[in-house]
C-alpha cells in the first residue's frame, strides 16, 4: 500500500518542538512567539509544527500543560500538620518552578497571561481547580479562598522575581533559604 501525505518527523521531533515552544513562550510570551520561530529553534520545517499541534493555540496548550503528578503532589501536602504545611508548600512549589522540565511551562503561562486571554484562562483554571482548594483546606477561616489567593500571589511573585526578572537575591538563594523566609508569611495568612 502506498502512503500519501507528509511523512512524520524523526523520533523526538515532537519533543524538540515542545521544548522550543516552552522556551519561546516563556521568554517572549504568547503574542511575540510565532510558529515559524519555534520551528526554526527546533530545527524543523514549520509544516511539522502544524502537523503535530495544528495551531498556535494547540501548541501553546501542549507546551504549557502541567505535569500530571502535580495535583497529587499538592494534595499530599494537606496530610501534613498545619505548622509544616507552609514550608512544605514553598519547597514543593520551588521544586516545580525550578525544575528544568516544568519551569518553562509555568513561566510561559505566567508571562503570556498578561497579554493573552487563553493563557490567563488556563492559569486561572489551574489555580481554581488545583492550587487554591489545597491551600484553602489548610485554614478554617470563612475567607479561606481569599487567604489562599494571597498565598498563591506570593508564590507566583517569587517565580516572577526568580525566573523572569532574575532579581539576584532570589536567583542565588537556595530553595531552602526562600522557604524558610516565606513560610512564616504563609503561616500568617492561614492562621
Amino acid at each position: 500500500m502506498t502512503r500519501t501525505g507528509r511523512r512524520p518527523g524523526a523520533p523526538g521531533t515532537r519533543d524538540a518542538i515542545l521544548a522550543a515552544a516552552r522556551v519561546g513562550f516563556a521568554t517572549r510570551g504568547y503574542e511575540a512567539t510565532s510558529l515559524r520561530s519555534i520551528a526554526s529553534e527546533a530545527g524543523v520545517d514549520p509544516g511539522l509544527v502544524v502537523h503535530y499541534f495544528g495551531t498556535k493555540d494547540g501548541l501553546f496548550a501542549a507546551a504549557t500543560a502541567f505535569p500530571a503528578a502535580l495535583p497529587a503532589l499538592l494534595g499530599s501536602l494537606t496530610r501534613l500538620p498545619p505548622d509544616e504545611f507552609p514550608y512544605a508548600l514553598v519547597r514543593a512549589y520551588l521544586n516545580f518552578v525550578d525544575s528544568d522540565s516544568s519551569r518553562n511551562a509555568i513561566l510561559a503561562l505566567v508571562r503570556s497571561a498578561v497579554s493573552n486571554e487563553r493563557a490567563a484562562a488556563t492559569l486561572r483554571e489551574f489555580m481554581a481547580a488545583e492550587l487554591l482548594p489545597v491551600i484553602a483546606r489548610m485554614t478554617g477561616h470563612s475567607d479561606a479562598e481569599r487567604r489562599a489567593s494571597l498565598v498563591t500571589a506570593q508564590l507566583i511573585g517569587i517565580a516572577m522575581m526568580r525566573h523572569v526578572l532574575r532579581l539576584d537575591p532570589l536567583v542565588t538563594a537556595t530553595p531552602e533559604e526562600i522557604a524558610a523566609l516565606v513560610a512564616p508569611a504563609i503561616r500568617q495568612y492561614l492562621q
